[in-house]
């Protein structure tokens, strides 16, 4: 079983930063990528970024230079650091975490934290 972890969320003024974390723990055997996705109301969840044991990184073009994923292999820990914040990415955000664990492969999801971006 593995658990994610989810803190940094809140509300922020346009032009703000924030810094989403997702930890992970469990009978983890290796983590093969991790992301973040979002889900605004009335919306599908999309993609933001990802990155894999290699640190190869993909964004989607929304966030493109404002936002930068990284990870901390020791700690299993993946990162969201937002800055240049608008209101259009206001939304739930929901890290994922695909590697292998001691019954095999797992592809879990964490529990969503809220992202407000408003004046």
């Amino acid at each position: 079983q593995v658990q994610l972890v989810e803190s940094g969320g809140g509300l922020v003024q346009p032009g703000g930063s924030l810094r989403l974390s997702c930890a992970a723990s469990g009978s983890i055997r290796a983590i093969y990528a991790m992301g973040w996705y979002r889900q605004a109301p009335g919306k599908q969840r999309e993609l933001v970024a990802t990155i894999t044991s290699g640190g190869t990184t993909n964004y989607a073009d929304s966030v493109k230079g404002r936002f930068t994923i990284s990870r901390d292999n020791a700690k299993n820990t993946v990162y969201l650091q937002m800055n240049s914040l608008k209101p259009e990415d206001t939304a739930v955000y929901y890290c994922r975490n695909y590697g292998l664990g001691q019954s095999g492969e797992y592809d879990y999801w964490g529990q969503g934290t809220q992202v407000t971006v408003s004046s």
